[in-house]
């Protein structure tokens, strides 16, 4: 395939152009493969999935450790002339200054954009307590302004992802984290469509996120009428191909039947786009 390469500095741009209006969707590849693909199918940017990422290394979600995450940023932005939105869970930094040197190196890989989330992975205390949360975002933003400015900070509240389903606290998190700099909020896990409204109204005008990791009835025109700015889907697609492998070599394996080898995708077509002749 050929692309014309943008530097770094022009995928930032037309990243940020993307948040001003409308809606877009941002799908997210797992490796080089699925990112050239997605690309492909006229994308306008691409998200990192940290689960996928993870099961493509045979981990589980968390267990990738930060090089192991750099590098993968790093690959997948020079394998797409895409904007890349990296997926960076907590920002590997327990307080604001380990935040702000871990996003320092994820900029420094060529990302267009960065999420940090607000969850400590401890299931006795799941999310950090506001204060210490906000000063993690300011961290976050301190790092990208020291850069120069130009890659888009995404703050995620993760209540609704750890068992702390309440809209109200998720909400004033959220306008928390936009005073201290967020560029885009996104709240994972909240699904209807009034939970949804109340969240774009809340932080206007600044952008949301939504997750659609699951079958919706709602469809992105539907999102962009609610007002989202842009719909990511997670390890969604990851999933979906791990399913359809585990299915066809199960039946194999169960059954000694290649049943689950009809849907596969042709080798020829899979060769030009990948530029094999």
């Amino acid at each position: 395939m050929n692309r014309a390469r943008r530097s770094h500095a022009e995928r930032r741009r037309s990243f940020r152009e993307l948040h001003r209006q409308g809606c877009f969707v941002i799908p997210n590849p797992w490796d080089l493969g699925s990112a050239r693909y997605f690309e492909s199918l006229g994308y306008q940017a691409l998200a990192t999935t940290s689960s996928g990422f993870a099961w493509s290394r045979a981990l589980a979600d968390g267990q990738v450790s930060r090089d192991q995450m750099l590098e993968h940023f790093e690959e997948l932005v020079a394998a797409t002339d895409l904007p890349v939105n990296a997926d960076f869970q907590s920002g590997f930094g327990r307080d604001a200054t380990g935040v702000a040197e871990s996003v320092s190196l994820a900029v420094d890989t060529g990302i267009a954009g960065l999420s940090i989330e607000d969850s400590t992975g401890d299931a006795e205390q799941p999310l950090y307590d506001t204060a210490t949360a906000v000063q993690r975002v300011r961290g976050a933003r301190h790092a990208i302004d020291q850069a120069g400015g130009e890659v888009v900070l995404v703050a995620r509240s993760e209540g609704f992802l750890v068992g702390r389903p309440d809209l109200a606290e998720t909400i004033a998190r959220l306008k928390a984290y936009s005073a201290a700099g967020a560029d885009c909020l996104y709240a994972p896990g909240i699904g209807s469509r009034d939970e949804i409204a109340a969240v774009v109204s809340a932080v206007a005008p600044k952008p949301v996120n939504v997750l659609i990791g699951s079958a919706s009835a709602m469809t992105v025109r539907d999102l962009e009428l609610l007002g989202v700015r842009r719909v990511s889907v997670g390890g969604a697609l990851a999933r979906c191909a791990w399913g359809a492998v585990m299915r066809a070599a199960k039946l194999l394996a169960d059954e000694g039947r290649f049943d689950g080898f009809a849907a596969a995708a042709p080798g020829d077509e899979l060769n030009a786009l990948f530029g094999v002749s």
